[in-house]
């Protein structure tokens, strides 16, 4: 009785003519995508199955030599192919959290990478850079928009999403999402949690790039999405603690060396953010048990008011130590 219930739907969502290919029946809104795609004779080839209903109830599908073909009512049929329906499958197809197609494959400005669209985010792929398929969605997906999507500063992405620890804070505890982009860049998300960087108590977005300069290890930017805070988190090396304040303007390149620096920053906010850069690099001395004053980051609120530097001790108060 499904099956016959997907079946008239679908000769009302597509065409109502049927036809017999290599030896399958295809028909309705998937025949008619199939036609459009040039059939046998195009890239989806002969099929493979009859059509399906997909166990969620809600459409149907049919699989064919090169492809497959996904229908539902409020989509549309869509095909899926290649590397993006590799990653897709592996992600449990239409029950996984990308859910059903919602476009055809694309091609990218470049023209050579591809993307295409679902319910829960959009899938990349590039013959060199992308190392696969990878979706893009949630808020990581809006802050790479914000960055102009793969023409941005963070490129294709070349993992998937996954789980990891210290994203919005030092500590293992602090818990959130990573993707990891083009040249040892990677865009976070944060719930928010009491023991993270203020920045970081509620709901939160950032991005990272390793850099592996002399003085920085990486820099972390992160962005509060309650609140109008944003703060900047430099790992510095060990010679950064010996040598890095004896020239600010080669400490303030190398932490913005592979790390795009804040949009929409004004000068208070980018002369607070400096002075307090050299407040570290200049105050933090060793502790007598190990490590240094000031932990294991240099924490840079943008928030902060600009102090003078003719107030050393004022500078120092910036370090919020």
């Amino acid at each position: 009785m499904a099956l016959a219930a997907v079946a008239s739907l679908m000769t009302t969502a597509g065409p109502a003519a049927a036809d017999d290919i290599c030896g399958r029946h295809v028909g309705g809104a998937i025949l008619g995508k199939y036609i459009e795609l040039g059939r046998e004779g195009g890239p989806l080839r002969c099929p493979t199955t009859d059509e399906l209903p997909t166990p969620d109830g809600q459409g149907a599908y049919q699989h064919f030599a090169g492809g497959s073909i996904y229908w539902t009512a409020s989509t549309g049929a869509h095909p899926v192919w290649g590397a993006i329906r590799d990653s897709w499958a592996g992600q449990g197809w239409e029950r996984g959290k990308l859910g059903y197609p919602v476009s055809d494959e694309l091609t990218n400005p470049d023209g050579q990478g591809k993307r295409q669209q679902f319910q829960g985010g959009t899938y990349y792929w590039h013959p060199t850079k992308t190392n696969g398929a990878h979706a893009v969605g949630g808020r990581i997906g809006e802050l790479w928009g914000q960055w102009g999507y793969e023409r941005g500063a963070f490129g294709y992405p070349v993992t998937d999403e996954y789980n990891a620890v210290k994203v919005g804070g030092n500590l293992s505890e602090n818990t959130g999402v990573r993707q990891r982009f083009e040249n040892d860049r990677f865009l976070l998300w944060s719930p928010g949690q009491p023991s993270a960087f203020e920045t970081c108590h509620n709901e939160c977005v950032g991005y990272l790039g390793l850099t592996n300069e002399p003085w920085v290890v990486q820099t972390e930017v992160y962005m509060s999405l309650t609140s109008d805070k944003r703060s900047v988190h430099v790992t510095p090396t060990d010679a950064a603690f010996e040598d890095a304040d004896d020239d600010l303007q080669e400490n303030w390149r190398q932490v913005w060396a592979n790390t795009p620096s804040l949009r929409n920053t004004n000068q208070r906010e980018i002369n607070s953010v400096s002075k307090q850069l050299y407040c570290h690099a200049a105050f933090a001395f060793p502790k007598p048990g190990g490590g240094h004053f000031g932990g294991p980051t240099w924490d840079l609120e943008a928030w902060r008011a600009d102090i003078p530097w003719d107030s050393a001790e004022a500078l120092r108060t910036q370090c919020n130590w």
